[in-house]
């Protein structure tokens, strides 16, 4: 009985020893687990850009033609036939209008009944000179009706050569009947109707050219000189991805009255077809000689004693502290120029804090 009894008190120790120790192995398990799935400490990050110090500025304006030709007729007359509409496309020497050519044609008959006369004249004046000549040389003649008839010879000679003068001048009149365009472009306007009687270089039809265009933008007076100086590009709301090179031909010399901004032309050498005259254009002015630096939060910055420096974040959650080169400091951020890659992730809260040892974790915005 006294054996039995030892047997189960050993029993029990090694049943509460054994309980014991699985539990120690168990909270030794549960802290190795813990600690190889604690997650890094959490960081901000933000991504290094650079860009001109200056920065770029932008102005909506319109597409325009560089030449606009108000086109009318050369002589007065009545209104036969407007051959085009506005927006119709117009090639060299398409007819565009004509007048009623009779009056035209009236004036080209007289004319040429005219230089047949002359020329009547100018063979029977030229006839007597001769005879007056002769005559002369025999002495059966004076000097007088030889003066005479050498006068009327010339001013024979002279009457006809007014009267082919004439015959061009209505030749030319009868083709000035028809209205043609002497370029390429887009009508935008017709200031004519048939049956209408118009004056000589009145308005008839206004013709923009396709040769060259050109963006037309407001620019206020303190950006004037990097328009003159700088460089420009141009894009379409229609083709937003699409950069155009932009060259400036014209500034207005004084600023709008109203809106105190400057009209500036700027030629688009590059424009093609797809670059349609009154689309809306965003022109976008830069300054070549900036320099290009990068804007950082100053909560970024870590310096203790030493060289400014930021923390960079890699993919693999490791963080590398990197001297910069700081040009400038403004209210929220500072001026980097160099030091950083383009592109880099940095962190920008609690970089005092940070052991470079220390894994983290990036995330895109703070909780609390």
């Amino acid at each position: 009985m006294f054996v039995r009894s030892i047997f189960a008190n050993y029993y029990k120790l090694l049943t509460g020893a054994s309980i014991a120790l699985l539990a120690v192995a168990l909270v030794g398990c549960n802290e190795k687990v813990a600690e190889k799935s604690a997650p890094g400490r959490p960081v901000l990050v933000a991504t290094v850009h650079y860009e001109a110090e200056s920065p770029e500025r932008s102005f909506v304006g319109t597409i325009k033609p560089r030449i606009e030709t108000d086109m009318g007729f050369r002589v007065p007359g009545k209104v036969a036939k407007r051959l085009v509409e506005v927006g119709q496309s117009v090639d060299v020497g398409q007819p565009l209008a004509t007048l009623d050519e009779v009056d035209l044609k009236l004036q080209a008959e007289q004319a040429q009944a005219e230089f047949s006369a002359a020329t009547g004249v100018l063979a029977q004046a030229a006839a007597s000179e001769t005879r007056a000549r002769d005559l002369r040389v025999k002495g059966w003649t004076t000097d007088a009706q030889m003066d005479q008839a050498k006068a009327a010879a010339d001013e024979a000679r002279a009457r006809l050569n007014r009267a082919e003068r004439s015959v061009e001048l209505t030749k030319n009149s009868l083709s000035y009947a028809t209205l043609v365009a002497d370029t390429r472009g887009v009508v935008t306007a017709t200031l004519i109707d048939a049956g209408q009687v118009v004056a000589s270089g009145q308005t008839a039809i206004r013709v923009a050219r396709f040769a060259e265009k050109e963006a037309v933008v407001a620019i206020p007076e303190t950006l004037v000189g990097r328009a003159k100086d700088g460089t420009a590009s141009v894009t379409l709301w229609s083709e937003p991805n699409k950069k155009y090179a932009a060259t400036l031909r014209e500034i207005a010399p004084a600023a709008d009255p109203a809106t105190r901004t400057y009209l500036a032309k700027f030629s688009l050498p590059d424009a093609g077809d797809k670059v349609s005259l009154g689309m809306t254009a965003t022109l976008t002015l830069a300054d070549p000689a900036t320099e290009r630096v990068a804007r950082v939060p100053l909560s970024a910055l870590f310096s203790q004693g030493g060289d400014p420096s930021l923390y960079i974040v890699d993919a693999s959650g490791d963080v590398t502290l990197k001297p910069v080169a700081v040009k400038s400091y403004e209210s929220n951020d500072v001026v980097i120029t160099s030091g950083v890659d383009e592109g880099a992730k940095i962190v920008v809260l609690g970089v005092q804090k940070l052991d470079p040892a220390q894994k983290v974790r990036v995330v895109s915005s703070l909780s609390f």
